[in-house]
């Protein structure tokens, strides 16, 4: 596969934002006419972003203010995770703009609108060596950047993202992104052990395994948690590392939570919607009967990730997803073992790779048009785009996550050994706490010229390629750095939204209350396509697929 089309990083909860087409323009009108605002002024700025639920939090990290100590300027930081997307909404709508926002996650469509609406700012004359010297370079040397981050109209409305992490580094063929697979299933084997019930490989098996759970109420037995505290199998509904998606390819579709909410490429490069095919509707109404038998947590469809976390690091949980076993289940990770995408009850089981970015995207930094002194706010996010800046934003910072530097002149991060004792945390754990989201462009070459590669994630990667990849078929995914026309965005505007709270809302209903009768399908599939505009969007992300693969 082309390196081009490694899925860009992102933590999970940045990417929480969902949705953000359905947005008012903003300030419509606003003077954004792609020159240079020369006022130097305003040296104190009022930044927006998404943060993890892990993270401790940017008024007191290191990296981040010596980077503004450098730019000559101050950042009022207000970070959120749980409803980002909803803040934002409300902020754009009603017209109330910080000077950026940071680590949300807009879409191409998002960043094209709203900078032809005069909400978000062209950056492409403030990219240069005067101003933006490390990207002006980057972009110099890696046109294919500089292309995908540019809208149809020439306008750069966020800055770039990336983190070229793929199998390549672990010697595979094939150089598929970290983020291929997001969710890693995951099974308590000592409760399993203590059942005499071996690790399932099917959906029946698993039932069993997880009615044992409940039965025996192991939280309790096990742990000696207070009685009753055994959740079985807990997720977020259709979240991105830690939603149920997975554990729906035994029935032949993963369905990931991705543009409208499951946009797949066919291996004919038919773009299609897997909420409408036959496979998605016998997973929901089979998933039914174990939410309704108290398998399933009651709380998935309103739980935040924190509420989540909290129940896996205390050791109430059977069954999880999550971006790795550790960073999940804490003192209990040493419990829990992999638990494989499952057979169907027609011995069926498929997973398709996710589409949640591709090399290059550039909806985690955009200027508003509130903000007074572009060019000094800027030169801050200009240091972002070197390698140990980026390296210590991605990871921690020197001194902590980054240990000393090898024979080979690179830095090596934390064992967990080393973290546990200095920290009282794993390696993982320390990242999360230190990471920061937002536009960081980590390159490949900075693994062999600046920093090795986590130990953490060359696991990952060995995970994927030699455990994960097994259950995948085909690995075409759909490029979400596509670039849309004014005519494909106004589509897109206009029917987005309500087909992905149609489907998201349907989905929610099926399983927890039955899934559809016959009549009932049909009548979801017309509304989909009559009222919702199913058959315009997929037009849409067509021929913006096309054009992309035609210019490959």
């Amino acid at each position: 596969m082309n390196v081009k089309k490694l899925v860009s990083g992102a933590l999970c909860a940045a990417l929480l934002a969902g949705s953000l087409s359905g947005c008012g323009l903003g300030r419509v009108g606003s003077v954004n006419n792609g020159e240079v605002n020369m006022n130097t002024d305003q040296t104190e700025f009022h930044v927006v972003s998404g943060i993890s639920a892990l993270s401790s939090g940017y008024d007191s990290n290191p990296v981040l203010n010596e980077m503004q100590e450098a730019a000559g300027i101050k950042i009022n930081w207000e970070v959120m995770s749980d409803s980002l997307g909803e803040q934002v909404n409300i902020r754009i709508t009603g017209g109330d703009l910080p000077d950026a926002f940071q680590a949300v996650g807009f879409s191409n469509y998002d960043l094209a609108r709203y900078g032809r609406g005069g909400t978000f700012l062209d950056l492409t004359p403030y990219i240069n060596p005067e101003i933006m010297p490390n990207l002006s370079k980057i972009l110099e040397e890696n046109p294919s950047i500089r292309a995908a981050i540019t809208q149809d109209d020439g306008g750069i409305y966020g800055l770039p993202a990336a983190e070229m992490m793929g199998t390549g580094a672990i010697g595979a063929e094939d150089d598929l992104s970290i983020h291929s697979i997001q969710q890693f299933s995951m099974i308590n084997k000592k409760w399993l052990d203590e059942l005499n019930l071996p690790v399932p490989e099917t959906v029946e098996e698993l039932k069993t395994a997880l009615r044992a759970f409940k039965d025996n109420d192991m939280s309790h037995k096990v742990y000696g948690n207070d009685p009753g505290t055994t959740i079985p199998m807990t997720f977020g509904f259709d979240q991105w590392c830690w939603g149920q998606n997975i554990f729906y390819a035994p029935f032949g579709v993963t369905n990931w939570s991705d543009v409208c909410m499951d946009l797949r490429l066919t291996p004919e490069k038919k773009v299609v919607f897997d909420c409408v095919s036959d496979e998605y509707r016998n997973a929901v109404t089979y998933y039914h009967d174990w939410y309704e038998e108290g398998l399933i947590d009651l709380e998935v469809f309103s739980q935040t990730d924190t509420q989540y976390i909290s129940k896996c690091t205390q050791g109430y949980v059977g069954v999880a997803t999550w971006w790795e076993v550790a960073e999940l289940t804490g003192d209990y990770a040493g419990d829990y073992v992999y638990l494989p995408p499952l057979k169907g009850p027609d011995g069926k089981c498929t997973v398709t790779l996710k589409s949640a970015g591709s090399a290059v995207n550039s909806g985690q930094l955009s200027v508003t048009a509130d903000c007074k002194s572009p060019i000094n706010l800027l030169k801050f996010y200009d240091q972002w785009y070197t390698g140990e800046h980026v390296m210590q934003l991605q990871y921690g910072p020197i001194g902590v996550y980054f240990t000393e530097k090898g024979e080979d002149g690179l830095w090596n991060s934390i064992t967990d050994e080393d973290a546990k004792a200095r920290f009282g945390k794993t390696a993982g754990e320390l990242k999360g706490a230190n990471e920061v989201a937002g536009p960081k462009l980590i390159l490949s070459d900075y693994y062999t010229d600046v920093f090795h590669m986590e130990a953490r994630a060359v696991q990952r990667l060995e995970d994927l390629e030699n455990f994960w990849f097994n259950y995948v078929d085909d690995n075409t995914i759909y490029p979400v750095d596509c670039v849309f026309t004014s005519e494909e965005l106004d589509t897109i505007d206009l029917y987005r939204t309500d087909f992905e709270n149609t489907v998201k809302e349907r989905e929610a209903l099926w399983l927890r209350d039955g899934g559809p009768d016959d009549a009932e399908w049909e009548e979801y599939k017309e509304y989909l396509s009559k009222k919702c505009g199913m058959d315009r969007l997929l037009q849409a992300y067509q021929d913006a697929y096309e054009r992309y693969a035609a210019a490959e």
